[in-house]
């Protein structure tokens, strides 16, 4: 992960986390091991997946000691199998045992969300249709779940609203009309920003084409009305489908020919992947 991004971002949201896990003191550590003492403990992998997120597991035990080291077997992106390990950490025992749960939390999180677009991306293979996130995240951990998807294969969709022009459907409703919210978006916007907007039948597509839409999402349509839509675009925007995207979907979806497919369910519906730190040993 970019290490500039890293100190100005992801350095918050861990001491965020931390504090949140350890207010004032972390009893049950301190009452069994009162003085320091130098350990190691192993990263367990429980389950089949792809991992992301280790930097920010070795970053956890770093800001609570600097002097924590962290080496790994894999790196992010990489396939992982039940039972293997995935590399070690070696410091005070108190940090390991403090920084444990806040440190897998993130890890588990980041590497269930590259999985589930892993899975997704391979149905995907040897189409030239794109997998797309969305900004359907976790408060808080949006630079974080979109890395992941990432590591997993997909594409990050705009980070924030001030990232790109969306237009959506209560935009459209604002602005009075397809036409004149696209109208009003190319005279507000910089040059370099394209305008994307969203569309709900085969009309309001029309009049997006006829207004210049740069890329236009397919919300909702059905499977005859989204081929029906790649016909009468003929290329001149890009289109991009979503809206209850299902992993059933994705092939058919691809196949019709769309330049994009976008899925809030790779951040908000994806299943940790299984971790623990086992094997704790004094040195």
């Amino acid at each position: 992960m970019d290490p500039v991004s890293e100190k100005l971002h992801i350095d918050d949201l861990i001491l965020r986390a931390l504090r949140e896990d350890i207010p004032g003191e972390d009893i049950s550590t301190n009452a069994v091991m009162p003085c320091r003492r130098p350990g190691q403990a192993d990263l367990i992998c429980k389950g089949e997946g792809v991992i992301a997120g280790l930097s920010v597991f070795a970053r956890v035990f770093r800001l609570l000691d600097p002097e924590t080291e962290a080496d790994f077997t894999c790196r992010d992106g990489d396939r992982v199998g039940k039972g293997q390990r995935l590399g070690t950490v070696r410091g005070d025992i108190r940090i390991l045992l403090s920084g444990e749960r806040t440190a897998l939390n993130f890890l588990q999180r980041m590497s269930g969300i590259a999985t589930c677009t892993a899975a997704a991306v391979s149905i995907l293979q040897g189409s030239c249709t794109r997998l797309l996130d969305t900004r359907k995240t976790t408060p808080g951990l949006r630079l974080l779940e979109k890395y992941a998807v990432r590591m997993g294969g997909g594409h990050n969709h705009r980070f924030n609203l001030s990232d790109g022009i969306l237009l959506k459907d209560n935009h459209i409703a604002a602005a009075g009309g397809v036409a004149e919210a696209i109208r009003l978006a190319r005279e507000y916007a910089p040059h370099v920003h394209r305008i994307e907007i969203e569309v709900e039948s085969l009309p309001m597509l029309k009049e997006a084409l006829e207004a210049g839409a740069d890329i236009i999402m397919l919300d909702n349509m059905s499977p005859d009305e989204i081929r029906q839509a790649v016909a009468v675009t003929a290329g001149r925007a890009e289109l991009e489908c979503s809206g209850n995207i299902t992993v059933e979907s994705l092939a058919s979806l691809a196949a019709v020919g769309v330049d994009y497919i976008s899925s809030g369910a790779l951040t908000h519906s994806a299943h940790i992947l299984d971790l623990s730190l086992k094997n704790l040993r004094p040195l």
